[in-house]
């Protein structure tokens, strides 16, 4: 007997319990041990053993678990597992409060239904009220064709949420099985894609209807495939080898940004002291200005021991944005890569630093900037495609962040690229050089032969003039101290100086406050 009660429960309700837990228990079992056993023979987890992994143990709160489909055609009232075919709660990242879903491949092939959307909207509505991480794991068939429009709306509803908590909470989607059609626009509009390699595929149309209408023959690992979206076409911005290292990532990322657009960057101990040196910098840029050097082992020497996470790393490799640590402060990391197109700025690095320096801004992570750029990529191709336009999208970008902003550069600097990469002029808090750095509107070669061309033309010896006039412009404007005595940098500091530098600065100006026109939005150039 119940202490609070004076009479004792009728008999009546161990029936209705057990029925209670008859329920539950379906909900739990999803479609059948048959079916579960069919999934890890593909290497994959279930949905509810994804995010007890995800979670911190014993944290995970099921919401929606016994919430059941309404179709009745095409004989699905004789098929209802409660549930719906997808796993809805909250927990915790490392004491954090987040929001998941897990879509269950082994109910009705984790389809889309109206229900099984609407249980993932008010997921979405709970993460945006209560200002925390939305993760969803995705392992869908697609939409639930028995349900016709029905399936249609519930993944529009699902979309508009989407837009509505982006900027507001961070939205991260993980694609651990197929993801086609309709269903890609939710993970597209989502902050982060992690894409699990050779089980997860994305297309709208598959391979089948492409050959049908265009006769084009590709597999669907050539076509949607995990390295296929990190290396053509930037949807996703991390890969994984199975479910387990997938969900490391999203982990470790969590760790990484604040729960939510309100909250300051995490930050935390660290062990790195702050005044390291960072000798190997000394050395690094060569002398030969034509020679690459890797811009990634400036990061690895300047920010905290082994804490730069890389994104789309496979994606536009001559632009280096990762998350990182600097004096155990979360920081956005922006690098032109010399190693890949001399560090030119093209159509897909400008998309690809224009969207994660937004992201940054919306959330409050300051901003890093490495530079070494000779310009944008010449060549007709770049231009047809729009390089003005997509090349506008980040000088859009680090012009519209108000997050502190610090601007490293190493050597080129040259350029309407110089303009764009977090310049003094579009608001760059701190900007300082090396001794290599070169700022100028081009190369010397070029300059000369433009400024110079008659007296070139008209010397005895051509060759020998163009070389002295080369040298002269070098000497005069290919070094950072015309810039920095109109103030356009803050300093000009030896190499190994700079992690302690940058980390004084950003103790400086972390808490800076930058109002602008208040407005709905801008129309950036998209």
């Amino acid at each position: 007997m119940c202490g609070l009660f004076p009479f004792p429960l009728v008999s009546g309700n161990s029936d209705k319990i057990d029925e209670l837990r008859r329920r539950k228990a379906k909900s739990q079992s999803g479609g059948g041990q048959k079916r579960i056993s069919a999934q890890h023979a593909k290497g994959k987890m279930t949905a509810r053993e994804r995010i007890q992994e995800l979670l911190d143990e014993d944290s995970f709160t099921e919401v929606d678990a016994l919430v059941e489909h309404r179709c009745r055609d095409f004989d699905m009232d004789r098929n209802v597992i409660p549930g719906d075919g997808v796993v809805c709660g909250y927990g915790t990242i490392d004491g954090r409060l987040v929001y998941c879903f897990a879509q269950d491949f082994t109910v009705y092939g984790g389809s889309l239904g109206e229900m099984h959307g609407l249980k993932i909207c008010k997921i979405l509505d709970m993460a945006l009220k209560t200002g925390a991480p939305v993760i969803g794991l995705n392992d869908s068939g697609g939409a639930r064709i028995q349900e016709g429009v029905a399936s249609l709306g519930s993944y529009a509803e699902i979309f508009f949420r989407n837009v509505r908590s982006s900027g507001v909470i961070p939205q991260i989607s993980v694609i651990m099985g197929p993801c086609a059609g309709g269903a890609v626009y939710s993970p597209a509009i989502t902050d982060f894609v992690v894409m699990v390699e050779e089980t997860s595929h994305m297309f709208i149309t598959g391979p089948e209807v492409i050959k049908t209408v265009t006769n084009e023959e590709v597999g669907f690992e050539d076509l949607g495939g995990a390295t296929t979206h990190a290396t053509k076409s930037g949807v996703t911005h991390f890969t994984a080898k199975d479910d387990h290292v997938a969900l490391d990532i999203v982990r470790e990322l969590v760790s990484l940004i604040p729960s939510n657009n309100l909250d300051i960057a995490p930050s935390i101990e660290t062990s790195d002291p702050l005044e390291r040196s960072c000798d190997s910098l000394d050395t690094l840029v060569p002398e030969d200005p034509s020679r690459p050097y890797d811009m990634g082992e400036v990061i690895q020497e300047v920010l905290d021991l082994d804490s730069f996470l890389e994104i789309q790393d496979g994606f536009a490799p001559n632009i280096i944005i990762g998350l990182g640590r600097l004096g155990g402060q979360s920081i956005g990391v922006v690098a032109n890569q010399p190693m890949h197109l001399a560090g030119c700025l093209d159509i897909d690095a400008s998309v690809k630093a224009a969207r994660f320096v937004r992201f940054c801004d919306a959330f409050n992570i300051p901003l890093l900037t490495f530079v070494d750029v000779p310009g944008f990529l010449p060549g007709a191709s770049q231009e047809w495609g729009g390089i003005i336009r997509h090349g506008a999208k980040l000088l859009y970008a680090f012009a519209e962040a108000t997050v502190p902003k610090m601007t490293v550069i190493t050597r080129k600097a040259y350029g309407g690229a110089y303009d764009v990469m977090s310049s003094k002029h579009i608001r760059g808090d701190y900007n300082i050089a090396w001794p290599t750095a070169e700022l100028a509107v081009m190369g010397a070669k070029g300059a000369v032969q433009i400024i110079h061309r008659r007296r070139i033309d008209s010397s005895k010896n051509p060759e020998q003039e163009r070389q002295r006039l080369v040298d002269d412009y070098e000497e005069s404007f290919a070094n950072p101290y015309k810039a920095a005595a109109l103030g356009y940098l803050d300093d000009v500091i030896v190499p190994s100086e700079t992690r302690s530098a940058l980390v004084k600065a950003l103790g400086a100006i972390l808490e800076k406050e930058e109002p602008r026109p208040e407005k709905k939005h801008g129309n950036i150039p998209l």
